[in-house]
């Protein structure tokens, strides 16, 4: 990995499981595991073991002098940390306090960060991005900015003010009273279950490109619970009708992005969502996960 020169403290590195793959050398100060669900397994001979592995590389040149932040709510996380030796200063962080962890949300709602000196608070309603994963995400910017001794203000501040990345959860436009959604970068199985969890009402779902090995299952609850019809989004759609058409009733194949947008505002009404969040990668139909978001944004515009 090639970095510039630059008078900086600190870099912030987001690497993916290709790149710790020819990981040997590097180690970070602090080094941030946020989850590992099912993903790429086409890449790792559909083994979830190699896939948690090359994950778990991150931690393999770390010693007592770094930190290791990760989620204490994640089930393969915490069996696979029951299996290595660490030397880091762990600093786990969950929804609900159980044991160690030192970030967590309080029973009135509060975010909260408690280690060595350091004692953070605020509400998770002030914090600028909504939903879950977004408080996982939040908890552990938090622990990081407090470790590097980052005033408390300036982190209160970024939580509250920090804007969304492009084509993750990026709402688009009303029309017609009905809220549209880019979710293009949500290319797994757990990106969906956030972003699902994160909206209020019915859902036109638009999913589907290609898998990586999906396990549909994790989703079941979220559908049958909000999803009011689904649009199939690629070349190969077999596997969504096999998983989801005995839990929806309207099911539509389309193979372009202003197909799938026409037939998700036919399905929507008002106060509903339109969701594209594809669960699989992007290259069936478009250059990019960014190609697609920019073809539904402009799908949209064109209601």
């Amino acid at each position: 990995m090639q970095v510039a020169e630059d008078d900086y403290d600190y870099y912030v590195l987001e690497i993916s499981s290709f790149q710790l793959d020819g990981m040997n050398d590097f180690k970070a100060d602090i080094a941030i595991l946020l989850n590992i669900t099912p993903d790429h397994l086409d890449r790792y001979d559909y083994n979830m073991q190699n896939y948690v592995d090359s994950k778990f590389r991150i931690t393999q040149n770390l010693t007592e002098d770094e930190y290791f932040v990760f989620c204490s709510d994640d089930e393969i996380t915490i069996k696979e940390l029951e299996k290595i030796v660490r030397k880091a200063k762990e600093l786990p962080f969950a929804l609900k306090k159980k044991d160690k962890e030192v970030a967590y949300i309080d029973d009135e709602e509060n975010l909260r960060i408690e280690f060595e000196d350091v004692d953070f608070s605020m509400s998770v309603y002030e914090l600028s991005l909504k939903g879950k994963h977004n408080q996982y995400n939040s908890m552990a910017a938090g622990i990081a900015g407090n470790v590097l001794k980052i005033r408390k203000e300036i982190i209160r501040e970024s939580l509250m003010d920090f804007q969304g990345v492009e084509h993750r959860l990026e709402p688009v436009i009303k029309v017609h009273g009905i809220q549209f959604i880019n979710d293009s970068k949500a290319t797994n199985i757990n990106s969906t279950w956030y972003a699902l969890e994160s909206v209020k009402g019915n859902i036109v779902w638009i999913v589907g490109g290609i898998d990586k090995g999906n396990d549909y299952t994790s989703l079941y609850e979220m559908v049958d619970k909000k999803v009011k019809a689904i649009i199939c989004l690629g070349k190969d759609n077999s596997k969504l009708h096999k998983a989801f058409d005995d839990r929806v009733d309207n099911i539509v194949d389309v193979t372009t992005m202003m197909e799938a947008v026409k037939s998700a505002y036919y399905l929507a009404g008002k106060g509903d969502t339109v969701l594209l969040s594809p669960a699989c990668a992007s290259f069936d139909l478009f250059e990019n996960y960014e190609d697609r978001g920019w073809q539904f944004k402009d799908a949209v515009r064109q209601l």
